[in-house]
């Protein structure tokens, strides 16, 4: 039995030096090895395998901390022997942790845990070899080696629930939010990403390539592109995923995770829908939008009030065709009040009121015919906030007699001209938190001595653009299709007649002086693109709005491509270059070849009863998905044998993140009479550092070839 015992320990021994190279063999060459799949495997049993060594080594290491077990002569027989155990099952878990740290784990987090877990196993072996030395002499090391085992698997709890996991019940919670202070992103989108998805997109796990916990992380995108694009939900990662069936490998949160509620996927849909700002306010979207509903009934903006609520059977009564009344959020005791229809307005109404007077927090009278009626009916109501009279119709002599209520927080009369006595009386509302006057009649003077008489007033006069100039709108383009046989009309158009729209189809940027001007619709018969922008005196030139068109071509007797597009864009492979078919704005659609590590190669093979004057390439282009246009165009004609470099180009390239849109490429054939052509397009090996993706490489999609 003994023999026995010996021999599994000699084995253990010699495994730990071969545990020793393999570990250092991959602490060195992990970034740069190829895992086969067993191994994988064992990576991934890294957090099953851990729990052996921390038991197995800390029991031999009490040994040499616990002064009785000095003595105990059965201890110091199991002792090393755990120790031999737990230092060989470092040595495995921590293999197993090497090869899964090369599955997108990354960070100070994993740093730290891979260095403290060889420390581990290299104080595990140490301790062993060294152990018939003096026992007190290794007390100290003993227990600084534990402290290791324990910062280690913090730092392991860190990479899998993140830094602050450990002390996360201690801490404070964060002040409550206002409404007027929130956030789209940080604080409506931020907190469902860091519940449901940094946990594995996050510093010291980056799956896909993606970080979630930084905003630069969220722009940069992922390997298999961009995060989201803005208002693009058919083609934004974000949406794509978190809407696959719940059984798709690619579904996220994966199936094993909690999944996202309703309502986080409606916030998510709606972020990226308005535009996936990261910095927008909650205040700035329209208060019909869906996110500011939520963020309404979510952030601390909800007055608290002590008095009781309307039956619903009451308001039901209150509500007609002409009145609407409704709580001013769900739940609340407190209502809003709004009047519509001058023709069916009855002062009379307004005594119908009575019934809410207390509950009556907003007032809506916008351009109702007051003239008649006395508004000493508005200090009947106690607990008035806002009162809105824009365009109202109302006397001066009603507007110098205006009730003077302590409730009021906002009033607006807008529209409505202002007499001077009629000023002084709103100088006295020294409650008004916010007071709109547009359209007012009011002087410089008479606007800086409001300011004077209301100093902690919001005073909004509205905008004066008498003296800005403001920019056209662009023109219309109308076309029936994009692709044509014999020729195409195209029109423009203008919401404001009296504009000049300038044009050009011959590729220069229309000007306000040369450029033809547009009069009747443009017939063209050949491809090409329409640019076009609107000018008119007193207004800044519209931007310009542009459109290809394209005439279907000669079909090649025989056409074959040199490369191999991406499987993910590989459309109908080479017949995609010659059916005649337009692909759609959306590099996803299947109508489009995409190349990102090698050049777009086709070969066209042409008889003498071809011959070709024009060579046009149609192209996508998507700045925020990485699609750029090809940094090198190649065109080579083929002659007895010979080839001739017909075109070499680089096209201009994109300097900003643009709308999506298809561009053509026209090159004249000089010399026609040519046996092959071949066409080669680069794509872009390293986006520029103004892009979120700077570094990473860009790609070409083509859809058709155009000869005629």
């Amino acid at each position: 039995m003994a023999r026995s015992r010996i021999n599994v320990s000699a084995i253990l021994e010699n495994l730990l030096f071969v545990w020793f190279g393999f570990s250092a063999i991959l602490l060195v060459g992990i970034e740069i090895a190829s895992i086969p799949p067993f191994l994988q495997v064992l990576g991934r049993a890294h957090p099953l395998l851990l729990h052996f060594p921390i038991v197995l080594v800390m029991g031999g290491l009490l040994f040499w901390i616990l002064p009785r077990s000095y003595k105990s002569e059965a201890y110091a027989q199991i002792a090393p022997f755990l120790l031999l155990l737990g230092a060989n099952f470092s040595g495995i878990t921590v293999i197993a942790g090497l090869v899964l740290s090369s599955e997108g784990y990354e960070g100070d987090a994993l740093f730290w845990h891979q260095w403290a877990g060889m420390i581990t196993f290299w104080g595990g072996s140490f301790f062993y070899f060294f152990q018939k030395r003096k026992q007190k002499a290794l007390q100290i090391p003993s227990i600084l080696l534990m402290f290791c085992i324990v910062l280690t698997g913090h730092w392991g709890a860190a990479i899998t629930h993140g830094e602050d996991f450990l002390l996360a019940p201690l801490k404070t919670a964060e002040p409550e939010v206002t409404l007027a202070e929130a956030e789209v992103f940080e604080h409506l989108v931020r907190p469902i990403l860091k519940s449901k998805c940094e946990s594995c997109h996050r510093d010291g796990k980056v799956k896909g390539e993606l970080r979630m916990d930084i905003v630069e992380g969220l722009q940069k995108g992922g390997k298999s592109g961009p995060f989201v694009l803005a208002g693009d939900l058919d083609n934004s990662l974000l949406i794509q995923r978190i809407n696959l069936p719940l059984e798709e490998e690619e579904h996220m949160p994966p199936k094993n995770k909690t999944q996202l509620t309703d309502e986080e996927m409606n916030i998510l849909t709606a972020w990226v829908n308005s535009g996936a700002s990261f910095d927008q306010k909650v205040a700035d979207l329209p208060e019909e939008h869906e996110l500011f509903q939520f963020a309404s009934n979510t952030f601390a903006n909800k007055p608290e009030y002590d008095f009781d609520a309307v039956s619903d059977e009451k308001l039901e009564e209150l509500n007609t065709f002409f009145r609407k009344v409704n709580p001013i959020y769900p739940e609340s005791p407190a209502l809003e009040l709004s009047y519509f229809g001058i023709a069916a307005f009855d002062p009379n109404s307004l005594s119908d009121l009575q019934e809410i007077r207390t509950q009556l927090i907003s007032l809506n009278l916008d351009k109702m015919p007051l003239g008649n009626a006395s508004l000493d009916f508005l200090n009947e109501f106690p607990n008035l906030e806002k009162l809105s009279l824009n365009f109202a119709e109302l006397s001066q002599d009603q507007l110098e007699r205006f009730p003077n209520i302590e409730s009021l927080k906002e009033l607006s009369l807008s529209g409505i001209q202002l007499s001077q006595a009629a000023l002084e009386r709103i100088s006295g509302m020294k409650n008004l938190e916010k007071l709109f006057l547009w359209q007012t009649g009011l002087s410089a003077e008479q606007k800086a001595d409001l300011r004077a008489q209301l100093p902690k007033t919001e005073i909004d006069f509205g905008f004066d653009g008498s003296d800005v100039i403001l920019p056209l709108n662009p023109p219309r383009i109308r076309q029936e299709r994009i692709l044509f046989t014999e020729n195409l009309e195209i029109e423009l158009s203008h919401p404001i007649p009296s504009v000049k729209i300038r044009y050009s189809i011959d590729g220069t940027e229309p000007d306000s002086l040369s450029s033809p001007v547009y009069e009747s619709p443009i017939s063209v018969t050949s491809s090409g693109k329409i640019r076009a922008k609107a000018f008119a005196k007193g207004w800044i030139g519209s931007q310009e709005v542009s459109s290809v068109f394209m005439k279907s071509g000669i079909k090649p007797t025989q056409y074959r491509l040199l490369t191999q597009p991406n499987p993910r864009y590989q459309g109908d492979l080479v017949e995609t270059l010659f059916d005649q078919i337009k692909g759609e704005n959306n590099h996803t659609s299947g109508e489009w070849l995409g190349y990102s590590e090698d050049p777009f190669a086709a070969e066209l093979m042409l008889d003498e009863s071809q011959s070709i004057s024009e060579l046009a390439i149609s192209l996508l282009y998507n700045e925020s998905a990485y699609i750029f246009p090809p940094t090198r165009v190649e065109i080579i004609g083929w002659k007895n044998g010979k080839s001739t470099i017909i075109h070499s180009e680089k096209p201009e390239q994109s300097e900003k993140i643009g709308e999506i849109r298809s561009e053509l490429l026209s090159y004249s054939l000089k010399d026609s009479d040519f046996e092959k052509i071949q066409v080669k397009l680069y794509p872009i090996q390293s986006l520029p550092t103004w892009h979120p993706g700077a570094g990473a490489k860009g790609w070409v999609f083509v859809d058709e070839i155009l000869l005629n």
